[in-house]
């Protein structure tokens, strides 16, 4: 699997923005599809996932009502939709893609559950 992340760049405060993960190389169905980002100087952080083929999404507690998830299955892309950007956005955001078929976790933000990564995309928000 190999994944594609895109749409970061320098926003102002206030803004939102869409980033997109593309995907190719497998069948993503049966597998979920998930978002972290790392801050400068912090460690990576979940912000949520979906199955691909349910669209069920796990957002971190903390990001519920500041980002949405969503696929376009046509499309093989995922994307973050982040509102009212603040400047504790900025962060490069990554996408993975687990391989296990049909699971599911007791813990989406797992790390280890995310075997695929892309290559990230940064955002910078400023005030």
């Amino acid at each position: 699997v190999q994944l594609q992340a895109s749409g970061g760049g320098s926003v102002q405060a206030g803004d939102s923005l869409r980033l997109s993960c593309a995907a190719s190389g497998s069948t993503f169905g049966g597998h979920t599809f998930a978002w972290f980002r790392q801050a400068p100087g912090q460690e990576r952080e979940f912000v949520g996932a979906i199955e691909w083929t349910s669209g069920k999404i796990y957002y971190r507690q903390s990001a519920k009502g500041h980002v949405a998830i969503s696929r376009d299955r046509s499309k093989n892309t995922m994307y973050l939709q982040i509102y009212s950007l603040r400047a504790g956005d900025t962060a490069t955001y990554y996408c993975a893609a687990d391989q296990c078929y049909h699971c599911a976790y007791d813990d989406y933000g797992r790390e280890a559950n995310y075997p695929y990564w892309g290559q990230g995309t940064l955002v910078t928000v400023s005030s």
